[in-house]
């Protein structure tokens, strides 16, 4: 299939379902005096239910991201959705944006525009990008493929054939946090003579230190050791039931809007930088946005099926020589020591932004593309 426009179009019908789903929703009992300490908050879900019902526009949705140019095509028989705007300056890098879980391509709605056209954010226009941002396969809008083995590796070798044989680039920039972490390394790992340098703001979780002895780490390594075991028992159920039984939480998501919504919100709450009130950081209508992708397409249950996929399925990687810039964000899920990531990636630039979560495309694009921008201008020659 060659690259083919595309537009979001829902159908009235699946409009309808949904409103009838939300209509005769059957909430469960919360104990009294909890918020989110055992999971989503009844009184906040019951709210954003009630904007959902009565004042969510999905149309309008629609229409601010049909503004972006949009493709599908094939890649070695999968069905990619991708946005591709091109830089407004003399010479702009072409840069591949891959988002995680369980966000979307909606992720990076704000930071293309800073990326595309920086001059209209008071930054120069030497510096501009295009900007390629395709759905991962298994999320919104490109294909869930019928059978195993879509992980990380085998994302990324579809993102770099859509960007060579597909676009015609011969050398690209690439950046990603989540998911979009471990394809961005392993794009790098495999085709560094394709990579002008890679923008991460995440590394994963580091399985090296986490399988070492504590007598064989360094102070920093056993604090981060710890770290990791203490929010993994705390936090880390839904990576145990999406790497085992995806199949399993598939049917309550993706046949109640309201339990696709109480699994994502929980996520987007604590880990960003909204210090426990969502409105901090994310409009109502960003957080339906992002649900809606996931529901109009039927992509919760094979979006968590990738955990699956990672933990059984995924080659090791090896040292990666392409320059790498890693943003830390202060109120993200783990923060790795310097050290433990030097051992893994050629670093380049590191930095701590002083605002920003997990989501930082959504919650501080202005950072973002800042720190993007800082990072590529060594290498725009």
């Amino acid at each position: 299939m060659s690259i083919e426009r595309f537009n979001i179009k829902v159908s009235d019908e699946v409009l309808e379902d949904l409103k009838y789903r939300l209509d005769h929703t059957r909430f469960p009992v919360q104990l009294e005096g909890l918020g989110f300490e055992r999971g989503t908050d009844i009184n906040y879900l019951k709210s954003l239910v009630s904007y959902w019902r009565n004042e969510f526009d999905w149309r309008k949705q629609e229409e601010e991201l049909n503004s972006f140019n949009q493709f599908h095509c094939e890649v070695d028989g999968i069905d990619i959705h991708f946005i591709h705007e091109r830089g407004k300056g003399p010479n702009p890098i072409p840069i591949i944006l891959t988002h995680g879980w369980p966000d979307s391509f909606l992720r990076y709605k704000k930071l293309i525009p800073m990326l595309t056209d920086p001059a209209s954010y008071g930054g120069d226009p030497y510096e501009s990008f295009d900007v390629i941002v395709p759905s991962v396969p298994n999320f919104g809008f490109s294909s869930k493929p019928h059978h195993g083995g879509m992980n990380n590796y085998k994302v990324s070798e579809l993102f770099a054939k859509l960007m060579t044989e597909k676009l015609g680039y011969s050398k690209f920039a690439a950046a990603g946090g989540d998911i979009g972490s471990g394809v961005t390394r392993y794009l790098a790992f495999n085709h560094p003579e394709l990579l002008i340098g890679i923008h991460l703001t995440d590394i994963g979780i580091i399985k090296d230190i986490m399988a070492s002895k504590d007598e064989d780490l360094s102070v920093e390594e056993l604090q981060y050791k710890k770290n990791a075991a203490s929010w993994m028992s705390k936090e880390g159920g839904y990576i145990s039931i999406q790497s085992t039984k995806p199949q399993t939480l598939a049917y309550g998501l993706s046949d109640s809007p309201v339990g696709l919504a109480a699994w994502i919100i929980e996520k987007f709450r604590d880990w960003s930088d909204c210090k426990g009130d969502l409105n901090n950081s994310f409009s109502k209508d960003a957080l339906l946005t992002n649900l809606m992708i996931y529901w109009v397409t039927n992509t919760i249950g094979s979006s968590a099926n990738m955990y699956y996929e990672n933990v059984n399925s995924l080659p090791k990687l090896g040292y990666i020589r392409v320059p790498t810039a890693i943003a830390l964000l202060p109120a993200d899920i783990l923060l790795p020591p310097r050290e433990c990531a030097e051992k893994n990636l050629n670093i380049t630039r590191w930095t701590t932004l002083p605002r920003g979560g997990h989501f930082t495309a959504m919650e501080e694009p202005e950072l973002m593309a800042e720190d993007i921008r800082a990072f590529f201008r060594a290498y725009r020659s």
